[in-house]
């Protein structure tokens, strides 16, 4: 029986998310010879969808008129929240009664967490949107994989995370081979399970192989709201203090305190341009003990203050 994937289209969507959640629906078709699959395309206009290169996508519905599926998926990208409408909202509340599986690909489990759906439960969503992601949804659990499958509300990260989700889906109805046979199609030979995290690691990314640098780097990762002192971070590592100073100047040619700041930085950024949480509150988020501090800091990071960075994102 030919199952039928249902997508909602939300403006500013990935392409990328898109192509990876249709085409191993088409090629495992085309590699078994049967019609297992076949998909449909909606959005809030009930004609096209624009994505975040510019590329416009013919829909076939509106989100009153959505079709009855075997799987419904939310497929959004950048500025999402903009994006979240009563209309879409409705609609999804509208499937959920009607018992349909409902999912999200890329930044789409923002708009299943304002709908209520996601309170509860483990969730993926792209890592670029994790720290605005937590503080709005402090009910949803986060988690760092790829994708996440066994749940009530599949999610996925977005970017081939989207295809290894889509694989996943394929090798639980049709077995393991057809799902191979898909990803060699794909020339994807680097299919990754629903554990695996969406970064690259730390080694990986900076041609390393030194475990105390990684350790010390996800120490101040966890540790940003309450920053503790390089001396501390040198006694969890198991290291001097000294030591850690020449792992960060050899691998990240920086300092272990230029590295804390500029990782809370980052997270602060994310804060203000992804929540309506006030200035206080993310200087707090982020370890600062006084507003003022922050501003000063973080201008002198990125040259504009706190309170104008959501007028200019970019």
């Amino acid at each position: 029986m030919t199952q039928h994937y249902a997508f909602i289209l939300v403006e500013e969507f990935s392409h990328l998310a898109f192509s990876c959640a249709v085409e191993p629906l088409r090629i495992a078709n085309l590699v078994s010879d049967e019609a297992l699959y076949d998909w449909s395309f909606g959005s809030e206009d009930g004609h096209r969808a624009t994505c975040s290169n510019g590329s416009v996508t013919l829909v076939h519905y509106g989100l009153g008129d959505l079709p009855r599926c075997d799987q419904l998926f939310v497929l959004s990208g950048i500025h999402m929240r903009d994006h979240v409408s009563r209309p879409l909202l409705a609609a999804l509340r509208r499937a959920r009664v009607t018992g349909v599986p409902i999912g999200a690909l890329c930044s789409g489990a923002w708009v299943l967490a304002e709908a209520g759906f996601l309170d509860g439960m483990q969730a993926a969503i792209h890592w670029e949107y994790h720290d605005g992601f937590m503080e709005a949804f402090p009910h949803v659990n986060l988690v760092r994989n790829v994708f996440v499958a066994d749940e009530r509300h599949m999610t996925a990260s977005g970017g081939t995370a989207t295809a290894d989700l889509m694989l996943h889906l394929i090798e639980r109805d049709h077995g393991a081979d057809l799902s191979i046979a898909v990803a060699d199609q794909m020339v994807y030979n680097a299919v990754r399970n629903a554990t695996a995290e969406q970064r690259v690691s730390l080694q990986s990314r900076n041609g390393m192989r030194n475990p105390h640098l990684a350790i010390a780097i996800r120490a101040m990762q966890d540790r940003i709201e309450a920053p503790i002192s390089p001396s501390e971070i040198s006694q969890m590592v198991g290291i001097s203090t000294r030591q850690l100073e020449r792992l960060f100047g050899k691998y990240l040619n920086t300092s272990p305190s230029k590295y804390f700041m500029e990782l809370r930085l980052e997270r602060a950024r994310n804060l203000l341009l992804q929540t309506e949480s006030s200035v206080m509150d993310v200087s707090l988020a982020c370890g600062f003990e006084s507003s003022g501090h922050f501003s000063r800091v973080y201008k002198a990071a990125f040259g504009i203050a706190p309170t104008q960075q959501r007028a200019r994102p970019g």
